[in-house]
């Protein structure tokens, strides 16, 4: 496991550039965090560091957006936080998309803990009352 502290914003990049380097291999990232905590913004940044040169935004009502980096990789960014039933996970192809071999990025995958893959990295954002945010990375084999 590894773990960040954040204390102001300034600071994400070079957390967002630590996680890519330390986790690059890892094609699911699943974030877990309150309402608020940070994980779309924190993706931002991350796909920064990744050099996406689309309009990175939380796909909350489109479920996921693709993504287009400087070198024509393909990033999928995930929101679940609007999913009632997990068929509609399965009717919008999700295994496509999880098992493609592509970057994803997944916010509220705890809606869909089941449909994951067995192995993943799992980020979690504590934000804390001094707006200073913890975020831990594991590797998740089950």
């Amino acid at each position: 496991m590894k773990k960040y502290i954040v204390e102001k914003l300034e600071d994400l990049p070079k957390t967002a550039a630590d996680i890519v380097k330390n986790f690059d291999t890892e094609n699911l990232w699943a974030f877990y965090g309150k309402m608020g905590s940070g994980k779309t913004t924190l993706i931002k940044e991350i796909c920064k560091v990744k050099n996406v040169t689309d309009n990175v935004t939380s796909p909350t009502f489109s479920v996921v957006n693709e993504y287009h980096t400087s070198t024509e990789d393909i990033i999928y960014h995930f929101d679940f936080y609007r999913i009632e039933k997990t068929e509609e996970v399965f009717d919008m192809g999700y295994e496509e998309y999880f098992y493609a071999g592509n970057l994803c990025l997944i916010e509220w995958p705890e809606l869909i803990e089941p449909l994951l893959p067995e192995k993943y990295l799992k980020i979690e954002i504590d934000e804390k009352e001094n707006g200073f945010r913890y975020i831990s990375c594991s590797k998740i084999k089950r």
